[in-house]
């Protein structure tokens, strides 16, 4: 048996590709949508993409499977678990005609490829659609699984949480029978033998858990044993408290991948091409309705940038800032470097940014100011700086950290919105007042700065944060 996986550690976000050596059939699980690399895997492996399938309906990035079955005509193989509201509505909307050619799955179903055996587990809780698939090589002569791709449901340290149909979907009031489901499901996984390897769809940095570890995979019984969320599942009642509390707020995108991937992820055919611009071009489109991303450093944008742009640098928070912050449906362009132009195209279209019509680089923006372009500055201080202000009606404290880190320690007279949910949230913040945005140490309010100043906030950030606050002894409120 061929097995590999393919990580994209900005979304922490964990593929699987798992091949028959004896016959060259191979399955994808769980594909983003440059599906190149796994093309690409497959001639390097001499092996045909002959099945796809996914643990679930993904909220956190723009699903793959539909670009890999248009490209490769492989049979999918997906949940017909969890209700009507969250079953795959595009499998009869194949571009040119006709349906993709794919087998719904129930509880217990077993598929081959090649002679490769995947059964599939319903483990729901994380969605209500959720399968994880066993996997036993009956090529190599075993009889048992050897392992289990857990999706979203079981991680290393962790487990999939319960919250986001109700909190990033907006389907009201199913968090705690979502909770509920997940402890049954953990007692079924409880079940299963300690030997299996355990193949989890995400690692640190995810947000659809709160605690996921940065070892990539485990065992089953290790994380019976030491997975702290596991280990809650001796009671219902306590578990559902205990796992839905202290969830982080999940990216504003979220609510839109859930939906774009039940109903038919956009068909790609290649990646984006965005047109290099001129400095004159760069004064046209200062004027147009378009969404902007600047990936400089925060000294070079705060010094100088285009009116209305965002800040995005071009690290690993790029996908969730830029996926929290644009506005789909209006073209996108980029401030950026030649050779960065392909990984910032990869990274936007993994959150269904599609419309990237052009870039220009640090040198041509040079060029535009030279010849009297508009640019436009943006403000920071000191966190410190402001003790004195703390008082002050006639400015606004911005918090953007998470919820739970607000309820640990806040300065007075705060607003808390998380930065990735701001944009869903501008009405509950004051348009009259000078705003003093800060996070924990500066990155996060950077973010949240250049995103209110596009939006037509008088904005400015505060470096160092809550902790050179904490520091300097300034005062602070707890819960």
């Amino acid at each position: 048996m061929f097995f590999r996986m393919l990580y994209d550690s900005k979304l922490a976000q964990a593929c699987y590709f798992i091949g028959c050596q004896q016959t060259g059939d191979a399955i994808v699980i769980d594909p983003q949508r440059d599906v190149n690399r796994y093309l690409d895997l497959a001639r390097k492996e001499n092996m045909r993409i002959s099945a796809i399938t996914e643990t679930h309906i993904h909220a956190d990035f723009l699903s793959g499977a539909r670009e890999l079955a248009q490209q490769t005509d492989a049979k999918l193989y997906l949940s017909d678990e969890g209700g009507p509201d969250w079953r795959y509505e595009w499998l009869d909307k194949k571009q040119g005609g006709g349906s993709y050619l794919h087998q719904l799955l129930k509880d217990g179903d077993t598929f081959k490829v090649g002679n490769i055996q995947f059964q599939a587990v319903f483990t729901p809780g994380h969605t209500p659609e959720h399968l994880s698939y066993l996997v036993t090589d009956l090529g190599g002569g075993a009889s048992e699984p050897m392992g289990i791709a857990s999706g979203d449901f079981v991680f290393v340290g962790d487990v999939g949480r319960p919250d986001l149909l109700e909190i990033a979907a907006g389907q009201s009031g199913i968090k705690e029978k979502s909770a509920q489901m997940l402890f049954q499901s953990i007692k079924k996984f409880q079940g299963l033998p300690d030997y299996l390897q355990m193949w989890p769809g995400h690692g640190a940095g995810s947000a659809c858990g709160k605690a996921l570890g940065a070892v990539p995979q485990s065992t089953v019984g290790y994380e019976k044993k030491f997975n702290a969320a596991i280990s809650l599942a001796t009671d219902e009642t306590k578990f559902v408290k205990a796992i839905l509390e202290g969830q982080p707020e999940p990216p504003l995108y979220f609510g839109r991948m859930k939906v774009e991937n039940r109903d038919g992820p956009a068909l790609l055919g290649k990646l984006p091409e965005p047109k290099q611009l001129n400095a004159d071009a760069l004064k046209n489109i200062v004027t147009e309705k378009i969404s902007l991303l600047d990936a400089r450093l925060w000294p070079d944008f705060a010094e100088g940038h285009l009116p209305g742009a965002l800040f995005t640098p071009l690290n690993t928070a790029f996908p969730t800032i830029a996926g929290s912050y644009v506005e789909p449906g209006k073209p996108i362009y980029l401030i950026i470097e030649e050779n960065q132009v392909e990984e910032a195209v990869t990274d936007l279209i993994h959150v269904g940014l599609d419309e990237i019509v052009g870039y220009a680089t640090r040198e041509t923006l040079r060029l535009y100011a030279a010849n009297g372009g508009e640019l436009q500055k943006s403000k920071y201080r000191n966190m410190t700086e402001i003790k004195n202000q703390l008082n002050d009606e006639s400015v606004q404290i911005l918090d953007v950290r998470r919820a739970d880190e607000y309820e640990a320690g806040h300065l007075p007279n705060t607003i808390n919105i998380a930065h990735t949910r701001l944009l869903a949230e501008l009405d509950k913040i004051p348009r009259d007042k000078p705003l003093l945005v800060h996070c924990l140490s500066g990155g996060r309010s950077a973010y949240a700065t250049g995103m209110l100043q596009s939006h037509g906030f008088d904005a400015t950030q505060l470096d160092g944060g809550y902790e050179a606050w904490q520091k300097a002894g300034g005062e602070v409120v707890v819960g």
